[in-house]
């Protein structure tokens, strides 16, 4: 068998000598086939038969033209449950471990999973977790009739095939998926077990949604693997912007989930005569319009996860990156009609090669529509419906390194009014000097209507980066890394830009499109002092006192928040207090004597609510 030939831990190589049967497929489309039941088969349900409950049906898998579209049952399976980590090691960890969570040791589950998987047809395949070079070197083992799963990892991370399997290939990362014990362990829930050995990373996914475990999972691999190096992979999206006069800007987008990472890589969706809604007030129903005769250019370089590894960094003083995925986990939730976005769309109904749609309702040899949610209720959508794009059929995509020149954070903020004050004061584009955007990488709040996560609260945070919720180590460590990343690279420069509302408008994604739009036209020199004021909330840094684009000068309302008289001084003083409160609230997970220096200073000048000049003399920018 090819899987001997492998350098596997014993324990891996037993489970696979003693399984029912194991598949190492050469392609995309054997597991497709696999994951409908055979080659001439075009749907297949995906159940499991759990002791003392009987036939549980996971998911309904369709082969579709454009590839396979898969629906889960329970609308709790079609998001990512942000409390699905544990931790089943006892190495250096401020993530919730098995043992705490759940009274006894791993150990005893991580047995009776490998004896289920012996019992199983399986699915095997070999992988390079973020990068052949940079990355880890990885094996999938999954259960044969839940191939959808396979896919859907192998199109993220990029699969090698048995006969590409290099004869020193050694997997330090083992993946493996046993759907059956969400229900027979874990009432339910999605649960991924990180077990971090000394020589094999373990990571057990108890569930089917790739989100926790196939996506995030690996990056919790990554992120585990460059806190051991002292360097991270960032949560991020990340373009090159050429405008119509050839000027050339590269930008990185990082924010929580549903922060605009994707978006960033879209064109700005314009009504059918072209214009572009800045915002549509939700108190007078006033609408603001732009017209922009001819958008920029969009090379995008990753989606959401970057590499941000040493041998990457040049002599320049800008951060360079990377992209970590074969393929992007796009959601789709914002293109809720034909004609929203021409360019996912079109990219999506006629692929070169077959795509994974999840939560997109889709009958057997139909074409999957991004714009055909499925439904978690009579009349509700699905508010996460996704797909898994390959990189390669991406139109401009940019291979290798990218040299950042503006690095950007998104909020999703509230609407905030004089009646209802909240924290959408966010105009439309902030500058932060690095100390200060350290600060909001620090907290990430996971905002306003999040759609990507099951979570109530508005104001959580999401933490370090905004990748906390899929590390595995120690925060002070992962606030260390990145606090020398805005040391060592402080040519690069930041800001900070809100979604869905500017105070009492509207806006949705339109505040980080028009921004991309005028600092590419712009380029990235300094602001002149006439452009920019101090944010009346200092964490907010500088706003800007007036931007034109293509002539047309965006009102001061949307660059201010306080100037807008549905909200004024008053309530965004208000909001300002709320900020501030989450910051401090955030910030007190990181008094530690183990966070560098610099970084003590830097949370101690918020907390006595510094002014912007301090901030940024904690961090001079070149």
């Amino acid at each position: 068998m090819v899987y001997e030939k492998l350098n596997l831990s014993a324990e891996t190589l037993q489970l696979l000598k003693k399984a029912k049967s194991v598949h190492m497929p050469n392609s995309i489309q054997e597991m497709m086939d696999a994951a409908c039941g055979g080659k001439d088969k075009n749907e297949f349900t995906v159940l499991y038969d759990v002791p003392n409950a009987g036939p549980i049906i996971e998911a309904n898998v369709a082969r579709v033209r454009n590839g396979l579209a898969v629906n889960y049952t329970q609308p709790y399976m079609r998001r990512r449950d942000p409390d699905c980590m544990v931790i089943g090691d006892e190495y250096p960890s401020d993530k919730p471990r098995y043992k705490d969570r759940y009274g006894t040791d791993f150990e005893p589950l991580r047995k009776q999973t490998f004896d289920w998987l012996q019992k199983q047809d399986l699915a095997v395949f070999c992988f390079y977790a973020g990068h052949p070079q940079m990355g880890l070197n990885a094996i999938a083992i999954t259960p044969l009739n839940a191939s959808f799963f396979a896919m859907g990892l192998a199109l993220l991370q990029g699969f090698v095939p048995v006969k590409e399997l290099p004869g020193d290939f050694s997997p330090s990362a083992v993946i493996y998926v046993a759907p059956i014990f969400r229900h027979t362990h874990f009432n339910g829930k999605q649960v991924v077990v990180h077990n971090r050995t000394a020589e094999l990373y373990e990571l057990f996914s108890y569930n089917l949604y790739p989100g926790p475990s196939a996506k995030k999972g690996v990056y919790g691999m990554l992120l585990d693997l460059g806190e051991k190096q002292g360097w991270t992979t960032t949560h991020c999206s990340a373009v090159k912007v050429i405008t119509p006069y050839d000027n050339e800007i590269n930008i990185m987008h990082e924010g929580a989930s549903g922060g605009g990472k994707s978006e960033m890589l879209e064109q700005a969706h314009r009504l059918e005569d072209g214009r572009w809604v800045v915002g549509e007030n939700t108190i007078t129903g006033e609408i603001r319009h732009l017209q922009i005769p001819r958008s920029c250019e969009l090379h995008p370089v990753t989606d959401d996860m970057a590499l941000c590894h040493p041998t990457l960094q040049g002599s320049n003083g800008k951060l360079s990156l990377t992209d970590a995925e074969k393929s992007w986990f796009v959601r789709v939730n914002h293109i809720d009609g034909y004609g929203v976005d021409p360019y996912l769309e079109k990219l999506t109904a006629q692929p070169k090669s077959p795509m994974l749609f999840l939560n997109i309702d889709a009958v057997p040899s139909s074409r999957a529509l991004i714009w055909e949610h499925t439904q978690d209720s009579p009349g509700k959508s699905c508010p996460n419906p996704r797909v898994i794009i390959p990189r390669d059929v991406v139109p401009n995509i940019v291979h290798g390194p990218l040299t950042i020149d503006v690095r950007s954070f998104g909020v999703r903020t509230p609407p905030c009014t004089r009646e209802v004050p909240s924290y959408g004061i966010i105009g439309l584009f902030h500058l932060l000097p690095p100390a200060l955007a350290w600060l909001w990488r620090l907290v990430s709040p996971r905002g306003y209507d999040n759609p990507s996560i099951l979570d109530e609260d508005g104001m959580s945070s999401e933490g370090v980066g905004s990748y906390w919720p899929f590390a595995t180590g120690r925060k002070v460590n992962q606030a260390n890394i990145l606090l020398n990343q805005f040391v060592d690279y402080r040519r690069t420069r930041h800001i900070l830009t809100p979604n869905q509302y500017i105070g009492a408008w509207h806006v949705g994604f339109m505040p980080q499109w028009i921004t991309r739009e005028y600092l590419a036209r712009r380029g990235s020199s300094r602001f002149r002092g006439d452009q920019i004021r101090p944010a009346r909330c200092p964490l907010l840094g500088y706003a800007m006192h007036h931007v034109q684009v293509e002539g047309q000068q965006i009102a001061r309302w949307f660059l201010q928040v306080n100037t807008q008289p549905e909200v004024g001084d008053e309530a965004y003083d208000q909001g300002a207090v709320i900020l501030y409160d989450f910051f401090r609230t955030f910030l007190h997970e990181f008094d530690s004597p183990e966070l560098d220096p610099l970084g003590q200073k830097i949370i101690q000048c918020c907390l006595d609510q510094g002014t912007v000049n301090d901030y940024e003399s904690l961090i001079p920018v070149e």
